[in-house]
């Protein structure tokens, strides 16, 4: 990332509104929000000439006017609820909204609050970990949402407490060019399990902006399941972030679903820090029209006998635009790691488009690491057996396309999760994404 002589006015907006918020009763928070507001201010845009953007084109964002809520619109939340979640927090266009979440009990040892709750209650949980995953050295997004913190979601799982309910973090935007930085921290302390949602929804078709960052901190023999759902309006920008830290033989298992968003991006980062340590990280974008859906991952083997596997697909219709960038990087010293991915991409339009980019750096001999990537049409023979067997073409090629997502829907430990995504893979194979 560059230096800019000339400030993005966008970033510029954004970065006014980081400078007005009020200072907290934590020290290190502010230094912390000060140092990421000097990298924003510091920071450019970045654009295709950029690497790690140069399939991805953030034009859209010049269009959006955008500005920080400053009051929880009004909202229906009903659509939104999970109902075997054990507890919801949520945020109405970044700010919580304490009248619209469920706070029932929860099993001894296992917190979920606002981020002002949990710094008034239990700073020294926080400190550790807020803003000390999520580097914003050479990340302007997240600079932006780090200097702006001031409102997110805290999980904190005690040692050897498990919750077997998943814990809901629902994330609403229902304001025309409003602006909002979710964070979200979880802490799964040792021998903890849990499950959390990250949900973003929209109870507006404007246009709006969403930039997000998740910390994930997952202790010895700790187990995090992430399910992560994107289906904010096809008018907004978003632009997210995940930083997870696994310890030794701790487990990290993630599905993670895009369906909305004019220009979306996500940007998962999980580094194995202790031996031992597993993740499965899962992913699905289901997109047309003008849609852009970006994902890059990075799994980071720093220490010796990791497991991870990994699969990505895209079904892509109209003249949509598609983009994977998976990194493998196996350190000195990562000896018997064991890391695979697949990147499997569907084209349903000859406009639609998908880059793929599998990346492994590997500076370890004793490891097994595999990577792959496909991108084509609907299997020509497959087309056949079905019509053979009675069906027409356009049903034919809707059950193909539908089996074909709901690969990684079926994954989702949430029943009600999985016939809601189900449904809206079905209706968009249906209207001919």
């Amino acid at each position: 990332m560059s230096i800019a002589a000339i400030k993005h006015p966008f970033v510029e907006a954004l970065v006014a509104g980081g400078r007005a918020l009020p200072a907290s009763t934590a020290s290190w928070l502010n230094t912390r929000r000060a140092a990421a507001l000097e990298r924003a201010n510091a920071l450019s845009v970045p654009t295709t000439r950029d690497e790690e953007w140069r399939f991805t084109d953030l034009a859209p964002l010049n269009k959006l006017r955008v500005e920080a809520s400053s009051a929880a619109a009004p909202v229906d939340v009903a659509s939104f609820v999970v109902p075997e979640a054990a507890f919801r927090l949520t945020f109405v266009d970044g700010v919580y909204a304490p009248s619209l979440s469920s706070r029932s009990a929860l099993p001894a040892g296992v917190t979920v609050s606002s981020l002002a709750e949990a710094l008034t209650t239990n700073p020294a949980l926080i400190e550790p970990h807020l803003a000390a995953h999520a580097g914003f050295d050479q990340q302007v997004f997240t600079a932006l949402n780090t200097a702006w913190l001031r409102d997110g979601a805290v999980v904190h799982v005690a040692k050897n407490a498990v919750v077997d309910e998943p814990l809901h973090l629902l994330f609403i935007a229902a304001q025309k060019d409003a602006a909002s930085c979710p964070r979200c921290l979880i802490v799964a302390e040792t021998g903890a399990e849990c499950t959390v949602i990250e949900d973003y929804v929209a109870a507006t078709d404007e246009a709006y902006f969403t930039n997000a960052v998740t910390e994930i901190a997952i202790k010895p023999n700790a187990r995090v399941r992430h399910v992560r759902l994107q289906r904010e309006s096809t008018q907004a920008v978003h632009i997210a972030a995940c930083a997870v830290s696994l310890a030794k033989d701790a487990s990290y298992v993630s599905q993670s679903v895009a369906f909305g968003a004019r220009l979306s991006r996500y940007n998962l980062d999980v580094v194995h820090r202790g031996e031992g340590t597993e993740a499965v990280i899962d992913g699905l974008a289901l997109i047309s029209g003008q849609q852009c859906a970006d994902t890059h991952t990075t799994m980071d083997h720093a220490q010796p006998n990791g497991r991870c596997t990994q699969l990505h697909k895209t079904i892509v219709g109209g003249a949509a635009h598609a983009v994977f960038n998976g990194k493998v990087l196996v350190r000195k010293g990562a000896q018997l790691t064991n890391s695979a991915q697949q990147s499997r991409n569907l084209l349903l339009s000859s406009t639609a488009r998908v880059d793929t980019k599998p990346q492994l750096e590997i500076f370890a001999d004793d490891v097994k690491c595999a990577h792959g990537a496909t991108v084509g049409q609907l299997d020509a023979e497959q087309l056949f057996y079905l019509k053979s067997r009675g069906l027409h073409d356009v049903a034919a090629r809707n059950l193909l396309t539908y089996a074909f997502g709901a690969e990684i829907v079926d994954r989702i430990p949430v029943k009600s999760l999985v016939a809601q995504l189900e449904s809206i893979v079905m209706a968009q194979t249906q209207a001919g994404v």
